[in-house]
């Protein structure tokens, strides 16, 4: 029997298996799954469910080795959730980067502007949050990149 044949059914099982173990339903440890979360309003539940999807996105993805990025976008009312001042959650927050590091906080600079000129003063926000141009821009971006949208 020649050898080289051998070689290439061999070869070929070999580079279809992965395929065929993931089509069984055996996760891809290489991929890293994408989680846009959205919180646009002032009420403090909301925001606690917010963080719980992020949570349980997270753990859900580490118990089958795999990956998540997740990042939350507040605008709006939402931009309560990322205030020093006002966040009913900046302890809620602090637990879950404790557990998940990766975690992103994006507030939008609109909206904060916006308080700024309504409220005759300095919107200070916790230490976690990166400020963006547009909390709408943001979740654009976050799309095209692949990330799934999710708002409670």
């Amino acid at each position: 029997m020649d050898r080289r044949w051998l070689f290439r059914v061999f070869g070929g099982l070999a580079a279809i298996a992965p395929l065929a173990a993931r089509a069984e339903g055996t996760p891809d440890r290489r991929k890293t799954h994408r989680l846009a979360l959205h919180i646009s309003g002032r009420d403090p539940e909301t925001m606690k469910l917010v963080l719980n999807n992020a949570r349980n996105a997270h753990d859900f993805y580490a118990q089958r080795g795999e990956s998540v990025s997740i990042e939350i976008v507040a605008n709006s009312g939402g931009l309560h959730m990322l205030r020093e001042d006002t966040s009913p959650v900046k302890n809620e927050i602090r637990e879950l980067l404790m557990k998940n590091s990766k975690v992103v906080f994006s507030a939008c600079n609109n909206t904060k502007a916006g308080m700024e000129k309504k409220e005759g003063k300095p919107v200070l926000l916790i230490s976690e949050a990166t400020i963006v141009p547009a909390g709408v821009v943001r979740l654009i971006e976050l799309h095209e990149e692949g990330y799934a949208y999710q708002r409670p």
